[in-house]
């Protein structure tokens, strides 16, 4: 495993390729009574900044004001174990409050998923929008041999 301080610009782009391709990550907060727990949710990005959106009273919402230390993966499709490629990550989520940022997000959401402008938050959904800002990454590249990972802290 090699060790990264500083981020070169191929592992960089690579890093941003991988998020901007990918629709779901899988997540991990932690539970009330210590045990992880990992759900899959749909994200949106700029560049690093990884945003996702949930219920304002769910199980992930109650988890990150407990803890906003989260962990996730991000992965392409893969036919062959030789072709896996992906990112895992070391996160601090933060819920975005700026009215300015959400309207970001918002755009964002309808230009990654065109088919949210048909689903119209009623007043009986809440959401909440969490900003993932990463603060390590494992790069996995098995084009790069089998087990291939690079370390990378933000």
């Amino acid at each position: 495993m090699k060790q990264e301080h500083v981020v070169d610009k191929a592992l960089r782009d690579q890093i941003i390729s991988i998020i901007d391709d990918v629709d779901d990550m899988t997540i991990a907060t932690v539970r009330a009574d210590g045990f992880p727990q990992a759900t899959t949710v749909s994200y949106m990005n700029d560049g690093l900044n990884i945003y996702f959106m949930t219920v304002a009273d769910g199980q992930k919402t109650r988890n990150i004001a407990r803890n906003n230390k989260v962990s996730l993966t991000i992965n392409r499709d893969y036919k062959d174990w030789n072709d896996i490629e992906g990112l895992s990550m070391g996160a601090l989520a933060t819920a975005v409050l700026d009215p300015q940022e959400k309207e970001k997000i918002g755009t964002l959401l309808l230009k990654k998923f065109p088919e949210a402008a048909q689903y119209e938050p009623g007043d009986d959904i809440d959401l909440t929008f969490f900003r993932l800002e990463p603060k390590v990454i494992s790069v996995l590249d098995y084009k790069k041999g089998f087990g291939h990972t690079e370390l990378v802290e933000v």
